[in-house]
This record gives structure tokens, sequence and C-alpha cells, in this order.
């Protein structure tokens, strides 16, 4: 199981910890105890400490796991994303997670000129799925965060995701900006920024991959598309990584896997100080779990 691999992978490493705002949601505690049983990591959780603390017990199962972890009150939301990426940035954590909170409170945390956790670089989500059938990771971004992005986020989109790619061992990952088409038409931009963004790879502007597009989704992830179509690439049908041109695609294809393909998925926000696993509320607990492998796979020191 490739998953199951990142938290093998995450527990032969020194112990992190893991900063969560508004831990106050039965999957993101019963992710957390789980993490917690598997040695992952330590926790800060921060939110309303009375219900976080009847979650833990209610999950416990008499582990009496709760003195590995420390509960801190914030009386909102908006005060537990503020605590939690704060203690990202003094460096009392390694990680910072989304709790049963909107996105858009814990990136105003994120993206904070005082304490946020901004390098000047773009945030771009990647999330990484393990389909039925398939012996390897297919990788998808961005689905999460940049809305329409133009070419030089684009590259660095890239850039995010190849760094993700190698912390998990996968070396000169092979990366396709998806089109509708496979030829450039100057009346449709994503091909203009797909060539683009592949002769900046050939040209060493984008390094530690190998970028080719635009190729259509059939024929960046299927040899057998790409033969019928008489496309010769080193990443037509090896595709790693699935550039999407923009939110909405990779929204649609991120859900079309996950409930049409039963795949599993772990999924992280790469670009800031340290890695966020910003999962939406309704995802599974095993997904928060992986998502935490992950991110802690993908920490720097």
């Amino acid at each position: 199981m490739l998953l199951e691999s990142l938290i093998e992978r995450a527990t032969q490493l020194t112990i992190n910890t893991v900063a969560v705002a508004a831990a106050e949601d039965a999957e993101v505690i019963e992710a957390v105890m789980d993490a917690l049983d598997r040695n992952l990591a330590n926790f800060i959780l921060f939110g309303d400490k009375e219900k976080i603390n009847a979650l833990i017990e209610a999950k416990e199962n008499g582990k009496n796991s709760s003195k590995l972890l420390k509960v801190v009150q914030a009386d909102s939301n908006a005060e537990a994303a503020e605590l939690a990426v704060k203690a990202v940035y003094k460096k009392e954590a390694t990680v910072l997670m989304k709790g049963n909170i909107p996105t858009s409170l814990i990136l105003k945390a994120v993206l904070n000129k005082e304490y946020g956790l901004r390098t000047g670089n773009v945030l771009s989500h990647a999330a990484f799925f393990e389909i039925p059938g398939r012996n390897r990771f297919t990788i998808v971004t961005d689905a999460g965060m940049n809305i329409h992005p133009d070419l030089e986020q684009k590259a660095q989109i890239i850039k995010n995701t190849v760094s993700l790619a190698n912390a998990i061992g996968i070396e000169n990952p092979k990366v396709a900006p998806i089109a509708a088409v496979e030829v450039v038409n100057p009346a449709m931009q994503a091909t203009i920024d797909a060539a683009a963004l592949t002769m900046m790879n050939r040209r060493g502007q984008i390094t530690g991959c190998t970028v080719d597009g635009p190729l259509g989704l059939d024929n960046a992830v299927s040899s057998l598309a790409a033969e019928h179509k008489g496309i010769h690439s080193e990443v037509a049908g090896k595709a790693d990584i699935l550039l999407v041109p923009t939110i909405e695609v990779g929204n649609v294809l991120y859900k079309s896997l996950v409930y049409f393909a039963k795949a599993k998925v772990g999924a992280v926000i790469a670009g800031a100080k340290a890695p966020i696993v910003l999962t939406s509320r309704a995802d599974s607990a095993e997904s928060k779990l992986y998502s935490l492998a992950l991110a802690l796979c993908c920490v720097t020191k």
C-alpha cells in the first residue's frame, strides 16, 4: 500500500509536533489518536478544550494516549488558527493542520505578515492518490489553492510539488501539464502555458523533473492512449504529476478519483515555512491520517 508506506516512513523520522487549529471534530481526533498509536508525531490541539477532551476520551478506549498530547483553549476559530500558526512560527510545532475550521480563516493566519508562514513563494495544494490497479502515486496539483494560475504561478506549483515528490523518494518526477488537446492552440491558454513550461524545463528554468505538454489526461496516464495518438514523450503514459490548468479542473478530478475510482488520498499545502495539512472537513479520518504522514515526510529541518 503506497499511502501506508508513507506512515511507515514517517515513523522512522525524528518525532515532530503537529499544531491543529480547531481540533473539536470527531474525524480529526480519530486521525490524531491513530497517529499517536502509530507513534507518528506529538500534537498540540487548539480549540474548545471541553469539546476536544470529550472527543479524546470517547476515542481513547482505555489507552490513556491523551498524555501524549496538549490541549490549548481557544475561544473562537480565528483564535485557534492564530495560536496554531504561531506555534509553528515559534518552532513549537513543525506541521500545521486544519481542523473543523473554514479554509479562509486558517489561510488568513498563515498569511499574516507578523507571525505567518509566508516565504514569498506561491502556496499550492498537492494530492497524492493511491488508485486501485496502479502501482505508483498519481499526484494532482493544484486542486485547492490557486484558482486560475498564470505561467509564473504554474512554474512555482511544479517546483513545490516536485519538492514534495522528492521528499517521499520520487526522483525526477514526470510532469504533465494537462489540457483538452495535445497541440498548442492559441485560443486555449492552457496549451500555451504547457508548451512554455516544457521549454522552461528544457532550458533549466524548472529543474529536478521532466515536463512535457500539453497532454490530455488520457495520454498523460495511459501509454496505450498516447500510442494511439502517435505521441512519443518521456512523460506521456508515465506522468507522476498532473498539473491542472484551473482549480475547477483539479477539484473535479480530485473528487472523481475519490468517489468514482475509490482512490485513497493524502494531501498537503506546500510553499510555506512548514507543511500544512489542509484537508476538507468532509474527508475521512483515514485521509487525514495519510495527509499527516505525507506532511511529516516533507518536514525540512
